[in-house]
């Protein structure tokens, strides 16, 4: 894998399973070619990195959930290292199961369709934007990731943690007006993404419009114009989103 300039395989690696593969959750209900590929499917894969994170993600029959942990997987992916994991992602390292060898067709086929459905979206083509459902489906779904990414960098990442550490408890709404919520959480300065709406947020961030989301992810707009223009509205503890949006800077380096 290429090394990303001041970014680090270890952040790297928490972000690809918790905010990309993570993203997998959302994707199947959202796409239903993604959704059939499991609707008769009861498995799960672990990915177990040293010196990095361990998860497994869970299909139920239509459904997938991404736990911590893979205690009780199906199948198990190890990784000697944070790079080596992330080369599965970049399609350089080809993974052994150390568990459910049995089961690797399930790898090979379905959940390597599922993974290239989910690429397609997350690196749309403009021909595919063109598309108006398909423009909404990967907007939500950069969203989603992004406002994992931010969870995992903020954590991880070393420039980024400095930001955490400045953020009070609380909990910061992040939304698409009339499109996808999430949460970012934070306690005694680690912070944890929720992909559903808060009930008492502290603070909170919501961009005016797909359009204008899209056009932030994809670096064609500036945060802070869009707030001088309205395009993106904020409301209470405002030092939590000024920190916050120090750690978002941070995921386009990590995600480009």
């Amino acid at each position: 894998m290429i090394q990303r300039h001041n970014t680090d395989e270890t952040t790297m690696a928490y972000i690809n399973l918790y905010a990309v593969l993570g993203a997998l959750e959302n994707l199947v209900q959202m796409d239903e070619e993604a959704k059939a590929l499991i609707a008769d499917k009861k498995i799960s894969v672990g990915f177990a990195v040293a010196g990095g994170p361990a998860a497994a993600l869970c299909f139920d029959h239509g459904t997938c959930t991404l736990k911590s942990g893979v205690e009780r997987c199906d199948i198990k992916l190890p990784f000697s290292s944070p790079a080596k994991f992330n080369g599965m992602i970049d399609g350089t390292v080809t993974p052994i199961p150390s568990k459910g060898f049995t089961k690797i067709r399930f790898l090979l086929k379905d959940f390597t369709k599922l993974t290239d459905i989910l690429t397609r979206y997350l690196r749309a083509s403009e021909e595919d934007l063109k598309d108006p459902e398909f423009f909404e489906k990967s907007t939500a779904l950069m969203f989603y990731t992004i406002v994992s990414a931010i969870s995992q960098i903020g954590n991880h990442d070393q420039v980024s943690r400095t930001s955490a550490s400045y953020m009070k408890d609380g909990i910061i709404r992040v939304a698409i007006a009339g499109g996808p919520v999430a949460a970012v959480c934070v306690k005694d300065h680690r912070l944890r993404t929720v992909k559903k709406a808060p009930k008492a947020p502290d603070a909170q961030m919501e961009f005016g419009s797909l359009q204008i989301a899209r056009d932030l992810f994809d670096g064609r707009v500036n945060s802070l114009a869009c707030v001088g223009t309205g395009d993106i509205r904020m409301g209470g503890m405002i030092s939590m989103i000024d920190n916050m949006n120090r750690i978002l800077d941070r995921v386009a380096l990590y995600l480009a």
